[in-house]
């Protein structure tokens, strides 16, 4: 503990040493350049090799030791220390140089919403922000028009706070339903994918901030996410693993783009000029700037020839290391200008440097109300029977069970969390719609919750958070019956909660519902049931759980996912009719998680390090990266003390989600795109513009209320292409659109567009996307499952529809699935 004092007391004084000896010489020409006033190119001239490279390090709060460059006569110049960070606990800061105009950046997170501290240092006002709907259940409204005003509520709070980028959203595929950040990912399709993430970015940045989609790529497990090899086919990451952020980088143009922890083919995706020049920049035309993980890849070197402009948090030695790197010859000063340049780019258009005079007050009641609607469109409603729901109107008293309907999951733990003013539980939500919650179980379960929180351990890693207590509170068979009795319906809520850092099991409490809230739903259905009254089940998860053995038992089942602060009010809507439901499922749920084609592979195995590699990078925390956070947020880091190293193939290629279930016939429990509605919806009159494709084509479809309330719908067009030279999925994604509100009887005509793009595959052998020969048929459904009308073309002759560039080749030879084997993971 001494030494470790010495150590942080040594750092702070060689820290004060370095800035007092740089702000004078900052100062000192006033003839220098200046960012906005001179060109970008004249201002790096103007800068000397250890500014260049002080300005591709983030800087750290904290560091272990003096930023002194090898070989230089003076330091390598870091920011002068802040009394008090410029955001209180945002994520990270980028290098001020005073005397060229070069202004700081302000990065924080934000997944579900602006992750900033909510009190500051001799402040007695809080600052808080908007709890959205985690990522998945954005996905889950189909509705791009959504979207993109939660995006501009979320941006507005970004800018109103002083921050000039947000790190989100998170974009990665939902290869395996037990990776612990899939709340923070949109879906296992990468159009829908794709499509939501572009409008997010399109809102956040209409405000005049910055976004930054993560984690590029292939970042799908979280245990051991700083040392894991994943080993991949071109194919399978050109039409899976990146096709969603290519369709976000052309249609929206992030500021940045924040490279992965894990390796692809063998490279870290931080050092991978294949990933982050050849395919982002020259094949898919990003303009911004590329950042690490905080604390990601291994060689600072190697990260600036990669194009990986900006290492995050930041920390001397990197600066020292590129230094090194140019004066030996290992780093070409003029590959280190061209990061430069993508920083400042950027830099200029920020609201730092622009000297926007934030507010600190943004609507949060507004954005709550779009909080709100979000949530109501994103629930899915997976069973109704009997038109159990909505609630009939002389319901007036209900019985809430289960701990989440008092103590309700907002949102995942890590960088997708956010401190927020209030949450509504389910319990308050339907307090506030007028049901009385019977007092005595609540007060059972009050007592309950007050009493695990008081005997819970505490989280060891604050960053990484805790988890509420899942096991729930046993009630025997005659409390239940009086209950019964007394209620008009029962609501059983089945809490999870999820995150950055670790990934879920395959076992009971967490994919699987425990033996005791099995017998809660089970009793609780049985009891009611029995009355003639109702059970409904409320799924406050972030990720998805078993349903088959026991969805049978309950009249109705709502998927509520991590709904942010007002999901009590949401659920409230849905329950009560207010809202008719329309989300949608943007992920399968399989029938058992033996049935998932990555079941047997998930999430890698840990494998003897390569004495030639060298040892695995420590994680940031001993590199001395870890950022400083806001009161009681812990660090932001990247993952456990200890790296392994550790790899895991892709065998299941192609076929991920639903592409696996409908190409293999393996039924699951509930589709991708499936979702019902108080209303019935009639499809027809399906149109093409041509029977043969010529470049570009239409579909247009009819859909019409055949209910008697109002109501949304969601159309989904999938394309099922030939397969003579390339296997094919038996069918794929290649347009949605979400109806406006449609009166009974009322009907609206969808027109989708498909170009090649819509009919090609990725040929690995020839790097391009290629369309074979022969009969198309365009099927549009209200899931993968439930086609309602069908019509077909044809393609004269095989389309290159572009070539790309030749990178990310795997080293070794990978036996993927294909279509015929037996339906399980290889």
């Amino acid at each position: 503990m001494i030494h470790l004092k010495r150590t942080v007391l040594a750092a702070a004084l060689c820290l004060l040493f370095i800035s007092a000896a740089l702000v004078p010489t900052q100062a000192q020409n006033s003839n220098a350049p200046q960012l906005g006033k001179s060109s970008i190119k004249n201002v790096i001239a103007a800068m000397t090799l250890e500014e260049k490279a002080a300005l591709v390090v983030g800087v750290s709060a904290r560091m272990s030791g003096p930023p002194t460059a090898a070989g230089a006569a003076t330091p390598a110049p870091r920011a002068a220390p802040q009394s008090k960070p410029l955001v209180q606990g945002a994520a990270g800061t980028s290098f001020t140089l005073q005397r060229l105009g070069i202004t700081p950046m302000v990065l924080a997170d934000g997944p579900a919403g602006l992750r900033i501290s909510p009190t500051r240092e001799n402040e007695k006002t809080t600052y808080y922000c908007t709890a959205f709907p985690m990522a998945t259940l954005m996905a889950s409204t189909w509705n791009i028009d959504l979207v993109a005003k939660v995006g501009q509520a979320v941006g507005d709070e970004v800018h109103e706070y002083g921050v000039d980028i947000i790190l989100g959203p998170a974009m990665n595929n939902h290869r395996n339903l037990l990776c612990g950040r899939n709340f923070e990912y949109y879906s296992e399709d990468p159009f829908v994918t794709g499509k939501i993430a572009a409008a997010m970015v399109n809102g956040i940045q209409s405000c005049g901030v910055g976004s930054s989609i993560k984690h590029f790529a292939a970042n799908n497990a979280e245990t051991n996410r700083t040392s894991l090899d994943t080993i991949v086919s071109e194919r399978a990451l050109r039409e899976i693993y990146l096709e969603g952020f290519r369709i976000a980088v052309e249609e929206a143009q992030p500021w940045t783009v924040m490279s992965s922890y894990n390796m692809i083919n063998g490279v870290y995706t931080s050092e991978s000029a294949d990933l982050l020049t050849k395919i982002l920049r020259n094949d898919w035309g990003f303009k911004g700037f590329v950042m690490t993980d905080w604390g990601g890849g291994k060689d600072p070197i190697a990260q600036m020839i990669a194009g990986n402009d900006l290492l995050m948090p930041g920390n001397p030695n990197q600066v020292q290391a590129i230094v090194k790197g140019v004066r030996e010859g290992k780093l070409d000063v003029k590959a280190l200008d061209r990061n430069v340049e993508k920083i400042l780019n950027i830099l200029v258009r920020s609201p730092r440097f622009k000297a926007y005079a934030y507010s600190n007050q943004p609507d949060l009641k507004a954005h709550a109300q779009v909080a709100r609607e979000a949530a109501t469109e994103g629930m899915i409603l997976l069973k109704n029977a009997d038109a159990a729901l909505p609630l009939a109107k002389e319901t007036k008293k209900i019985a809430a069970f289960g701990n989440a309907a008092y103590e309700t999951v907002t949102g995942g733990t890590g960088s997708g969390d956010v401190n927020k003013a209030y949450r509504v539980s389910i319990a308050e939500g339907l307090q506030t719609a007028g049901y009385a919650v019977h007092e005595g179980l609540q007060a059972l379960y009050t007592a309950y919750l007050k009493a695990m929180r008081e005997v819970r351990p505490q989280p060891q890693r604050g960053f990484m958070g805790g988890s509420r207590p899942t096991a729930e509170m046993v009630l025997n068979s005659e409390l239940i019956e009086n209950l019964s009795a007394v209620a008009d319906a029962a609501v059983v809520t089945i809490g999870r909660i999820s995150g950055e850092g670790r990934d879920r099991t395959n076992v009971e409490g967490d994919f699987k519902l425990t033996a005791v809230e099995r017998e809660l739903v089970q009793r609780v259905s049985t009891a009611f049931q029995a009355k003639k009254k109702k059970a409904i089940v409320v799924l406050n998860v972030g990720g998805v759980v078993e349903v088959a053995s026991w969805r049978d038992q309950p009249d109705a089942i709502l998927l509520s996912w991590l709904a942010g602060q007002e999901i009590g009010n949401a659920v409230a809507d849905i329950l009560s009719g207010k809202v008719n439901p329309s989300g949608k499922l943007a992920t399968t749920i399989p029938m058992s998680y033996d049935d998932v084609p990555s079941a047997k592979s998930f999430p890698g195995k840990e494998v003897p390090a390569d004495p030639a590699a060298g040892a695995a990078p420590a994680p940031p925390q001993a590199q001395g990266q870890a950022q400083g956070q806001g009161p009681g947020q812990g660090q932001r880091g990247g993952g456990p003390s200890v790296r392994r190293a550790a790899v895991v193939t892709y065998e299941d290629g192609i076929y991920v989600g639903y592409r696996f279930y409908e190409s293999f016939g393996v039924k699951p429990a509930y589709e991708f795109g499936y979702g019902l509605s108080y209303t019935n919806f009639a499809y027809s009159n399906l149109k093409l513009s041509s029977p043969t494709f010529k470049g570009k084509m239409t579909a247009s479809v009819d859909v019409k209320n055949a209910g008697t309330v109002p109501g949304k719908e969601i159309v989904e067009l999938y394309v099922a292409a030939p397969a003579a030279k390339l296997a094919k999925p038996a069918l794929e994604l290649k347009g949605f659109a979400k109806t406006k509100l449609l009166q009974p009887g009322e009907t609206q005509t969808l027109t989708f567009v498909l170009d090649g793009r819509s009919l090609a595959s990725f040929d690995g052998a020839r790097s391009a996307w290629m369309a074979e020969a022969g009969a198309y048929e365009v099927r549009i459904g209200a899931s993968s499952r439930d086609i309602r009308q069908k019509a077909s073309f044809t393609l004269g002759r095989e389309l290159t529809v572009k070539k790309e560039s030749v990178a990310l080749v795997p080293k070794v030879k990978i036996s993927e699935m294909k279509p015929g084997r037996p339906g399980r993971a290889a």
